[in-house]
């Protein structure tokens, strides 16, 4: 398993470079390029064969970048029984803890929405890092609740896990959560949607530069 980074982009992969795995392999590849620390595979769409397929192509892609990638959803079996680094789970993809205990190793990330409570029930269950948003308007989630740059301060305060922001988030506008205790900016079509994606990754790494 290849561990969490301390901070840094976190790219998610777009529905629409998943369709296609030559396009998938140059979109993460370009990704990495431009400094994305994780990769999350998330697509909703393929059927099991694909995402399999596609899961593995990134695997040994992020593996050769020492870059973790983690798998939206799950399921806990597939991501243990193919060795992955780890997985996202939203508020409805299972018991958090069951899956700590399944895969002791494995990076376990969980949605929090605007909800602190929430994220320290998921760091009791076992959580590595919890993500909180939408903190802008998001395309990919537009009915999800608004969440304060506040929250982001008490995370920081209350728990000793990294913490990632999505949600509409931009080199424009990524600097004051990142200001607020951010350690992780996460984008979808910010990155996957530019139509030069190492460059528009460069441009959310940059922001982390010491």
């Amino acid at each position: 398993m290849i561990a969490l980074p301390s901070r840094g982009l976190y790219a998610i992969t777009s529905e629409a470079i998943c369709r296609e795995p030559l396009r998938l392999q140059r979109s993460v590849q370009a990704a990495l390029r431009g400094g994305a620390r994780l990769i999350q595979y998330r697509d909703k769409h393929s059927d099991d064969t694909a995402r399999l397929r596609n899961a593995l192509l990134l695997q040994a892609l992020c593996r050769e970048a020492g870059v973790p990638l983690l798998i939206n959803d799950g399921p806990v079996d597939f991501v243990a029984q193919h060795g992955f680094d780890g997985m996202h789970l939203g508020s409805s993809d299972g018991d958090l803890a069951a899956a700590r205990a399944r895969c002791p190793q494995a990076v376990i990330g969980a949605t929090c929405g605007h909800a602190l409570a929430r994220a320290t029930a998921a760091v009791q269950a076992g959580a590595s890092y919890v993500a909180f948003g939408a903190f802008y308007p998001s395309s990919t989630k537009p009915q999800a609740l608004p969440a304060p740059w506040s929250l982001l301060l008490e995370a920081r305060a209350a728990l000793a896990v990294p913490i990632c922001a999505i949600g509409g988030i931009t080199p424009a506008n990524a600097a004051p959560l990142i200001a607020a205790g951010a350690h992780y900016i996460a984008a979808i079509e910010g990155v996957f949607g530019a139509p030069d994606i190492e460059a528009a990754a460069r441009a959310y790494a940059q922001l982390f530069a010491d």
